[in-house]
């Protein structure tokens, strides 16, 4: 394969109307989720219900990208062709999880960094033989007591900009995802404090690290209030607060900004990003890089079953038309009622 035009790309992966599939589930991860449907986790059964999201029928008309799973990559669907190509035959980008995951903080007792630096640069380029397009790499940062340090916040931002630079070097775009997790009780002010400061640190080490900023999709947390907070926010207020945060600290630079769900139900996660982009014009697109919040309803309608797979690509399908619809802020929770 010839590098990739990462500008070219990062660009189509924030095209209007559409945003991105995260499929990345780790092995013990997706193995949590089929254990919700009674479904053994086996490889073919990854396989099949992997299969059934990438050849949904109308996904390509909102979804630019997917991101996938070592072992996602390095499969191939029931007819032998291999799950990258078919995504590039659909005109839908492959992309690959290349982190290792978030391990304890040394000297920072509950916090975490992402590991996965040492060997990226041979990962990467055997990941772009395999047909990716595009990489993730996600931070993980938590609040409480006394948390995050700046310790917390430097190393996570540190490690985040090394791998972006590795990336692009490759040919392949990174996406940049530091996450503020919702779980705690603080509230939305709380969660904004920390995401600017988060998100300052790791635009100051991108710039560091030479990334081209045009090259590149953040994937940040929505400013939201955490779960165990007595005083839960509006979609409004949510919405409003996000964006100002982002304003704040996102260079114009960056073609697009794609939310994770965060742990928002499938309606949530959309109401979100429609009163965003209602909000006017942006200097970046806001999109979405969903999980749960696109695949929940997909999984518990196949349950594991051949005979279920048109009724979950149907629920696939419906997600995503309604965040393509959020993409333009024409979305309302009307239309979910409307296809039930």
């Amino acid at each position: 394969m010839t590098k990739l035009d990462i500008v070219t790309n990062a660009a189509r992966m924030v095209a209007p109307g559409k945003g991105i599939l995260a499929a990345d589930e780790s092995t013990g991860t997706i193995t949590k989720r089929l254990d919700t449907i009674d479904v053994p986790s086996t490889e073919d059964n990854r396989r099949d219900y992997r299969q059934l999201l990438f050849t949904t029928e109308s996904a390509s008309d909102y979804i630019s990208g997917v991101i996938l799973y070592d072992e996602t990559l390095r499969q191939s669907g029931s007819d032998g062709v291999p799950f990258s190509k078919l995504l590039w035959d659909k005109g839908i980008l492959p992309g690959i999880k290349v982190d290792t995951g978030a391990k304890d903080l040394a000297g920072s007792a509950g916090e975490k960094v992402t590991e996965g630096l040492d060997g990226l640069r041979e990962r990467l380029a055997e990941y772009v033989e395999l047909g990716a397009a595009f990489t993730k790499w996600r931070a993980v940062i938590e609040i409480g007591a006394g948390m995050p340090s700046r310790a917390c916040l430097e190393a996570n931002a540190h490690a985040l900009a090394r791998y972006a630079a590795l990336s692009q070097e490759a040919g392949l775009v990174p996406i940049v995802e530091p996450e503020v997790l919702m779980d705690g009780g603080h509230d939305i002010e709380r969660c904004a404090e920390v995401t600017e400061a988060a998100l300052q640190l790791t635009f100051q080490e991108l710039f560091s690290q030479n990334v081209v900023l045009e090259g590149m999709v953040l994937k940040p947390n929505m400013v939201v209030p955490g779960k165990h907070c007595g005083q839960q926010n509006s979609v409004a207020e949510v919405a409003e607060m996000t964006v100002k945060v982002l304003r704040r600290h996102v260079p114009g630079a960056v073609p697009g900004i794609a939310f994770l769900s965060g742990g928002q139900s499938e309606v949530e996660a959309t109401a979100h990003l429609n009163a965003m982009n209602s909000l006017g014009e942006m200097p970046w697109q806001l999109s979405f890089s969903y999980g749960r919040a696109l695949q929940a309803s997909a999984l518990q309608a196949w349950r594991g079953s051949a005979d279920n797979v048109p009724a979950a690509q149907a629920a696939l399908a419906h997600r995503a038309r309604m965040n393509g619809l959020a993409r333009r802020g024409e979305y309302s929770e009307n239309m979910e009622q409307d296809a039930a």
